[in-house]
């Protein structure tokens, strides 16, 4: 029996923490959205605070900051599809439940594969598989919330989360450029760059900036919301994408939607249908027939 290799020893159980910890989106944000905070004061501070302990993590660990400008500018671009695709994930938790908005977000590998082809590196048929039935899935969860709340407008920002998404995962991938940048300054630069966005939109925006975001009950959730969905999923996502493609490492990402619903479900009464669990099935048994069939 094949064992499985270095890479995929490390790569796996990173993309794994990936989607667990990026799940956990909801549980801190929504209290803050639903409190009447606004979406961009929130995601601002969510950036800040992860850009402030992880550069001084780095600081301490005597880190050298520099990049060429090269360098710079991919950076930025990567910077701003990641903070795109939080911006669009957190403008459809308005309009639909934060598990299916998240579940929808797992629409990214299929977004990956199609960019690969388009590089020429197609994927190979177990992940082909996996990705099909990781689809079907998702329409079998999306079709199964029984709740008649669901709005299109919330799903397209769904879906236009996902496409940003994939976009940086390729590009982190296989940019040459930035290949020699660690994964820790890669998310401190990625994080910085969706700061300084964030920033600029909440003071466009007019409102004010700690507008229902005082208090220790919120201050506890934006640090939650710095430190888990943010810091540590951006980092376990650069040495998922690095090790084992950015095709696998979005797969594994069902461990995403898994974790968002069930917190809806734990946290904030969100219903659990049978169609949303028969497409968790499938998606999970997917995921583990690509690990088993590719081995890497």
């Amino acid at each position: 029996m094949k064992k499985l290799s270095k890479q995929a020893l490390i790569g796996y159980p990173a993309g794994i923490a990936t989607g667990v910890t990026y799940g956990l989106n909801p549980l801190f944000a929504m209290p803050l959205l639903m409190a009447g905070a606004a979406v961009q004061s929130v995601l601002f501070f969510r950036y800040a605070i992860a850009v402030v302990l992880l550069g001084g993590w780095l600081l301490l660990r005597r880190q050298n900051f520099k990049v060429n400008l090269r360098q710079l500018g991919v950076l930025i671009i990567t910077g701003l599809l990641y903070t795109s695709s939080s911006l669009f994930l957190f403008m459809a938790y308005r309009y639909v439940a934060s598990g299916l908005a998240t579940t929808l977000v797992f629409l990214s590998p299929v977004f990956v594969a199609i960019i690969m082809v388009f590089l020429g590196k197609t994927p190979s048929w177990p992940v082909w598989l996996a990705i099909a039935a990781t689809f079907a899935g998702v329409v079998i969860m999306t079709g199964g919330d029984e709740s008649g709340t669901v709005d299109a407008r919330g799903v397209w920002l769904a879906i236009a989360s996902a496409l940003a998404y994939a976009i940086f995962m390729v590009i982190i991938n296989h940019n040459k450029r930035i290949a020699d940048i660690s994964d820790t300054l890669l998310t401190f630069y990625v994080l910085t760059v969706g700061a300084f966005v964030f920033l600029g939109i909440a003071v466009w925006s007019g409102n004010s900036l700690t507008a229902h975001l005082t208090g220790a009950r919120a201050i506890l959730s934006l640090i939650g919301l710095a430190v888990l969905p943010t810091i540590v999923s951006t980092a376990t996502l650069a040495v998922a994408t690095r090790n084992i493609g950015a095709t696998k490492a979005s797969i594994l990402e069902v461990f995403e939607p898994i974790t968002a619903i069930l917190v809806g479900a734990v946290a904030f009464g969100e219903p659990l249908t049978p169609g949303i669990l028969a497409g968790i099935s499938i998606a999970i048994v997917a995921v583990t027939f690509m690990i088993y069939a590719t081995k890497r």
